[in-house]
């Protein structure tokens, strides 16, 4: 039985990635709209087949039809949205990230477990084969123990967009360095299932914590930033290091993504773009030659929807954890702190 949902919002990524992908999600009816302007809550009925469009959120919300919500909105109005949206019985897949503070996501995972909803964090690369490869390596010990991750995700600047307000929760450890500590603690997880032994919470959970956050920001006039480099330390002398940025032109082409973990017996490299679909490869390198690892992969909206669907019908986990995001959204925080940020 299909979930019936609504989409909270017409931003881009709602157009461009996460609705195309919904409706190929086999669990996913597409039924309401909303957004503040009628012209663009047509212009996305007209265009994706919804049912129903309302001009303003609260009307999707009061709508006993909608049993989930996606919501694209800009990250200073997802605690609001979200918590409203728990409230009135629906649940949650909301854009990354989640929010603005470890505190305000512990709010809103805490109004999901008093309204008996799931919400989950939207990070839909997370969800993909390729990703899914990277940890099954990880975890089988292909490069044995990891002790060096290092990624990075640039991008263009931009002449206006919510990035570049703080008030907005702009900023490139917002938008894209998000991308980079989820992805080391994915990695991290899947050696620490094999590594610690003991898969315990408390195991986990120390294996998981930096030992420290350090960073270094170049801040925009507007107070948000712009370019970024950080390190951080985890148990066992795990180093990570990163890059994130709008520093490659201004609304151009160009993008720059990278990720190397090396292992005491060997080496994985990617040069492959966060969230992509597709025929994906990535290498091994070990003492007895250089694996090419192929991965089909497909759209990661498209699987973060029907998951998502799973947990409301089936039962299921959400892949994406209250723990995973609340201990991510821990070390955004340190991040921020590090750069001067607040």
């Amino acid at each position: 039985m299909k979930v019936r949902w609504g989409v909270l919002g017409t931003a881009a990524i709602a157009r461009y990635a996460t609705i195309p992908g919904m409706q190929q999600a086999e669990n996913c009816e597409l039924y309401a709209i909303a957004g503040r302007s009628e012209k663009k809550v047509d212009e996305f009925k007209e265009k994706f087949g919804f049912e129903v469009g309302y001009v303003g959120y609260e009307k999707l919300l009061a709508d006993p039809n909608v049993e989930a919500v996606y919501i694209p909105l800009p990250n200073d109005i997802h605690k609001e949205w979200v918590i409203r949206a728990l409230e009135a019985g629906k649940h949650v897949l909301c854009e990354k990230p989640l929010a603005l503070d470890a505190q305000e996501a512990q709010e809103m995972f805490e109004a999901a477990r008093r309204n008996h909803v799931v919400l989950m964090e939207a990070y839909a690369y997370l969800h993909g084969q390729y990703m899914e490869s990277l940890c099954k390596d990880v975890r089988e010990g292909v490069i044995s123990d990891i002790l060096y991750i290092d990624t990075a995700f640039l991008t263009q600047g931009y002449k206006e967009d919510f990035r570049l307000h703080k008030e907005q929760g702009g900023g490139m450890i917002y938008d894209l360095g998000c991308y980079c500590t989820t992805m080391t603690l994915s990695l991290l997880r899947a050696q620490a299932t094999r590594c610690v032994g003991d898969t315990s919470a408390a195991a986990i959970d120390e294996a998981l914590t930096p030992e420290y956050i350090k960073a270094v920001g170049e801040l925009t006039d507007e107070g948000v930033d712009a370019f970024v480099g950080a390190i951080m330390k985890f148990p066992g002398g795990v180093r990570v290091s990163f890059d994130v940025g709008m520093i490659l032109g201004v609304n151009g082409f160009g993008r720059y993504d990278r990720l190397y973990i090396h292992g005491t017996r060997g080496a994985i490299r990617s040069e492959v773009e966060y969230n992509q679909e597709g025929n994906l490869s990535y290498r091994i390198f070990r003492e007895g030659g250089v694996i090419e690892r192929s991965v089909k992969v497909d759209q990661n909206y498209k699987l973060e929807v029907e998951q998502l669907g799973r947990c409301i019908r089936d039962g299921e986990t959400p892949h994406i954890t209250a723990e995973f995001s609340i201990r991510n959204a821990k070390i955004l925080d340190a991040l921020l702190r590090e750069v001067g940020y607040n």
